[in-house]
């Protein structure tokens, strides 16, 4: 893949790498009009299937950039799974869900699916969001009036520009190795080859687990399906095998053949991406240096039990592009990054205090946590109330109730599941007269979601709504005249909400504040930092 643009010598925000997490930042930048510069070492996306497992957050990320189509036509939904202890089922859970969704709990689909989704969507975006492929950032030296960069390509060496860097350049980050800074945490010595094999399958997707199986014994053992007729198998190898041996396919295939002999798939298969894997827990104590901001495995290393590591890179991009976008336009000042990073660093703790749990249970550390898994194992054939020991930890919203941007809850007796700091409900709506889904509003500015309120009330938010920044006034209730009808009560329960509450809304989704009508000035207040320009037009 090539770029035939001759590098720019002055960009708004140069993205390091582009992975998914970058792809996905530049995409985001263009839909606010920000125009960015991704620089990519490889000549087009990766090979291989490496992260697969897509949340049901994530899916709403990208629908933010119009890669949600795409990607659900693709990707395989699923929302269960077994586990296995030898050859005989310990395990079956199922995530919570209900037809109501937008989106799966969780989908299977390759990585490099999820990078050409996310580029395609970067080049429909309102600004330009360039991809410099086959080249390297070599050298990073930030100021406090941007960063300039060294670019090495086939052309030679450029110098870039930014008045902002985003580092996606995964876990061995030239950004952060420029910057002087370290990742801190636990590496665990367990230790997985990663398969993909092409063979057709009539089973159903969902994640299926096997301690100590007889086709491997001793050894790990997860399975996902995949599009295109791809099993993406990883099984952990012994402390004594040699890390370069494993990888060789004449000792790889026959362990594969043996496990899908073992569960009676015998249709003819070839491998397709052999790679190795441990686990890492790690990250950095900020992701914000000055002009240098950090998002996915540059900033952090999550575990892959758990499901926790792109999908925690993309809330890393959905966090931070509605920010970055608000200090470039003005709209705030540079301040508003320094939330990024706190709300991003507790999120990735919690990710990692999960991931660590999972870990610790799929690859053992040591011999005490082995003979505490064998013991959960022995004992759930017997009871099933130890069963709760095996199930994996999946993938959900991060809260950031302690976040500083959290206006005072002005509704507490609404509930928490909407309270300020979390993520704001799904529910179903009807929109013109058709079925539509309320997290479909969200994505694009603030969003103020006035339910069931006198419009003469909402006056005092008038002006931040029509003046030319981002923010909308959603009418939503019961009545059938509201520009969001409540046909189902879904809304009101989810969001406990009574005629006259208000809920301010991020443009990531996440919820702002809460107020009862009577306190519509208050709720003006919290708005006003992210709409200067208003505020300036008033007193001039």
């Amino acid at each position: 893949m090539t770029d035939p643009a001759p590098l720019p010598a002055h960009v708004a925000v140069l993205i390091a790498g582009g992975g998914p997490v970058g792809l996905a930042l530049a995409a985001l930048l263009a839909e606010y009009g920000i125009a960015s510069l991704t620089v990519e070492a490889d000549d087009g996306y990766c090979t291989g299937s490496r992260a697969i497992c897509i949340s049901r957050r994530s899916q709403e990320i990208l629908s933010w950039i119009g890669a949600d189509r795409p990607l659900v036509g693709k990707a395989l939904p699923w929302n269960s799974g077994r586990s296995y202890y030898r050859n005989q089922e310990v395990l079956r859970f199922e995530m919570p869900s209900d037809p109501t969704q937008r989106y799966a709990p969780m989908v299977n689909i390759q990585q490099y699916y999820i990078e050409a989704y996310a580029h395609q969507a970067s080049q429909r975006g309102r600004a330009p969001a360039q991809v410099a492929w086959s080249s390297r950032v070599a050298q990073v030296r930030p100021d406090a009036a941007g960063v300039t960069v060294c670019i090495d390509n086939a052309d030679g060496s450029h110098t870039v520009r930014a008045d902002w860097v985003v580092a996606c350049d995964g876990g061995r980050s030239t950004v952060r190795e420029q910057l002087g800074l370290a990742l801190h945490g636990m590496q665990y010595e367990g230790r997985y080859v990663i398969v993909d094999i092409e063979q057709a399958s009539s089973r159903p997707t969902e994640r299926l687990a096997w301690f100590d199986p007889p086709s491997n014994p001793g050894s790990t053992l997860l399975m996902h399906r995949q599009p295109d007729n791809v099993w993406r198998i990883d099984y952990q190898i012994g402390d004594d095998e040699d890390a370069q041996a494993a990888v060789q396919p004449e000792n790889v295939l026959p362990r594969v053949q043996s496990h899908l002999d073992m569960i009676g798939e015998t249709e003819p298969w070839k491998p397709l991406w052999i790679s190795m894997y441990n686990a890492k827990c790690l990250t950095l104590d900020s992701y914000r240096h000055g002009r240098v901001l950090f998002a996915g495995d540059a900033g952090h290393l999550v575990p892959i039990f758990g499901v926790r590591g792109l999908n925690s890179g993309l809330d890393d991009a959905g966090n931070l592009a509605w920010k970055l976008a608000w200090v470039l336009r003005g709209h705030a000042d540079d301040t508003l990054l320094d939330s990024y990073s706190q709300e991003r660093v507790h999120a990735t703790r919690q990710n990692l205090s999960y991931g660590a749990k999972s870990t610790e249970f799929m690859a053992p550390p040591d011999y005490g946590f082995r003979l505490l898994r064998e013991a959960a194992l022995r004992l759930s054939l017997a009871d099933p109330s130890v069963c709760s020991l095996i199930n994996p930890r999946q993938s959900s919203p991060i809260s950031y109730r302690g976040s500083a941007l959290n206006a005072a809850d002005g509704v507490p007796q609404a509930g928490p599941q909407a309270a300020p700091g979390e993520p704001a409900p799904e529910a179903r709506v009807r929109q013109d007269g058709k079925t539509c889904h309320l997290t479909r509003q969200f994505g694009r500015a603030f969003t103020v979601l006035a339910f069931d309120c006198d419009p003469a009330a909402l006056a005092p938010l008038a002006d931040l709504a029509q003046a030319a920044t981002p923010l909308r006034i959603l009418s939503i209730g019961r009545a059938p005249g509201a520009a969001l009808h409540d046909a189902d009560g879904q809304a009101c329960e989810r969001y406990g909400a009574r005629p006259g509450t208000l809920y301010a809304i991020r443009p990531d989704g996440y919820v702002l504040g809460r107020w009862r009508q009577a306190d519509i000035s208050v709720a003006r207040l919290a708005l006003a930092p992210y709409h200067p320009f208003t505020q300036q037009a008033r007193h001039d």
